[in-house]
């Protein structure tokens, strides 16, 4: 195998979900010819990469397998995608969903491929029929600080063990929500929690990776305009 050019590493990333802009930006300095390296743990790229190669007139030569890792390897050719396009097609995408009432005071939500259920705005009862728009309000923060976190640490090779976040929110009159007063606000009021974090990984690395993806979170940075958040970092070695 010829030495390659450039090495970009798109961690536990698929095809569908940002690696191949990951490497069109790396491509994109490249001369026609040549060779770039492209890193991944993701199983399906086996696949997927080949398949975008063809059709992307790149030439695909071939991986190599490792013990964490699997290297592939891309000769550029001369009808690359133009990255610009890409990027701003990217940068314009719109996500939708649609939401259906249903029976007993829930809505089912329909999102892509997936349809979900969800209940009352802000239902506190211990069991419920379906998540109410609160929880997912708070699982969709989560879920974006969680997996967020382990996308750029993948990006960066950083070993991690475990990861586990617990969010708390309250509103300021949950009363009003419910037209049991009419005096009072129904916004959620704040948010806190703690954000736990195993790996071997030095206190110095895990800190600023979390920085950087409450940096870099879309949900985060969209709630903390108005609500005030506070999770801790913890970390256990």
């Amino acid at each position: 195998m010829e030495i390659p050019h450039a090495v970009c590493d798109g961690g536990d990333l698929d095809c569908g979900s940002g690696l191949l802009l990951i490497i069109k930006k790396a491509m994109d300095p490249l001369l026609d010819g040549q060779i770039l390296e492209v890193r991944s743990r993701e199983r399906t790229v086996a696949e997927d990469l080949p398949a975008w190669c063809r059709m992307v007139e790149h030439g695909f030569l071939g991986s190599e397998p490792g013990e964490n890792t699997t290297r592939y390897f891309i000769r550029k050719g001369s009808a690359q995608a133009e990255l610009e396009q890409d990027l701003e097609g990217a940068k314009g995408y719109q996500w939708s969903v649609r939401v259906r009432g249903e029976r007993d005071l829930t809505a089912k939500v329909h999102s892509r491929n997936q349809t979900f259920l969800a209940g009352q705005p802000a239902d506190f009862s211990p069991k419920v029929n379906a998540p109410s728009a609160i929880d997912y309000l708070l699982a969709s923060l989560g879920s974006c600080l969680t997996v967020g976190y382990k996308a750029q640490a993948s990006k960066r090779n950083i070993e991690i063990d475990n990861l586990e976040l617990a969010l708390k929110g309250g509103l300021d009159n949950v009363l009003y929500h419910m037209e049991l007063e009419d005096e009072g606000n129904p916004k959620l009021n704040q948010i806190f929690g703690t954000f736990y974090v195993s790996s071997p990984e030095s206190e110095a690395a895990l800190t600023d990776l979390w920085e950087n993806t409450l940096e870099r979170s879309p949900i985060f940075q969209t709630l903390n305009q108005t609500v005030k958040i506070d999770i801790k970092l913890s970390i256990v070695f």
